[in-house]
């Protein structure tokens, strides 16, 4: 039987990496998305290309009946043996003073209760062998000074919840670890207001560099094979050095 991972926020950008890397390596995938539907149908189609099989649900991690949903939906192909949670947002860049509580609210929702809620459905149905991949982000240990520091406490918040989570599913064989990237290529920087971000940032990065959602995905799909089967707890850092 094929393994069946859940990767959240899907269709573009890091997640969609992990779902096609993921297809790949053998896994049935069902990805949730918000509004791209377009996007959404490349990714399903880029992973039946594999002959793996894949559902794209709509869905907004924040609110437990649609977490709910995404779950029930993924349990149609078999017992869900892994979760990519990655669905995440961050807000235009600026000085914390000028944080408004709209925004605030929104980043930690969305990273972190949305990380919560769907590391509470698998571990309420994963099987013993199964793994959880948290994608955290290099901000966490950086504070993302005048840029956005709810964003990195929020992601330090992702590396708690790994660590805490690892150690308590551990004896039911569920490992849990976090792939935390650095800069990378993707339209997440659009909605920060600075989308040329990677390459602008390019010179402070020690490998001088931005990095690419596939190089993130491949450090995910080891963590949830079997490869990985002595690693829980684990922050792995693909920042290009930062």
């Amino acid at each position: 039987m094929n393994p069946v991972t859940v990767v959240t926020g899907g269709s573009r950008g890091i997640g969609a990496a992990c779902a096609r890397h993921l297809a790949t390596a053998g896994h049935d995938i069902v990805f949730c998305y918000r509004r791209d539907t377009h996007a959404a149908h490349q990714t399903l189609a880029d992973i039946h290309a594999t002959g793996r099989r894949a559902i794209a649900v709509p869905a907004d991690t924040t609110d437990p009946d649609q977490v709910h949903h995404l779950f029930d939906t993924a349990a149609t192909l078999g017992p869900i043996t892994g979760l990519v949670n990655n669905a995440g947002v961050t807000s235009p860049i600026g000085p914390f003073t000028d944080l408004t509580l709209t925004d605030l609210r929104h980043v930690i929702d969305v990273n972190l209760i949305g990380y919560i809620l769907c590391a509470q459905q698998a571990a309420r149905r994963m099987p013993t062998g199964s793994a959880i991949v948290n994608i955290s982000s290099a901000a966490a240990t950086l504070g993302s000074p005048g840029e956005y520091i709810h964003y990195a406490a929020a992601k330090a918040a992702t590396d708690t919840l790994t660590i805490g989570l690892a150690k308590e599913l551990a004896p039911h064989g569920i490992r849990v670890n976090a792939v935390a990237p650095g800069i990378v290529r993707t339209d997440l920087h659009t909605i920060s207001g600075v989308p040329d971000r990677p390459d602008r940032a390019a010179d402070r990065i020690p490998m001088g560099r931005p990095g690419e959602p596939d190089e993130i995905a491949g450090a995910v799909t080891w963590l949830l094979s079997d490869q990985a089967s002595y690693t829980t707890g684990t922050v792995l850092r693909v920042a290009g050095g930062l």
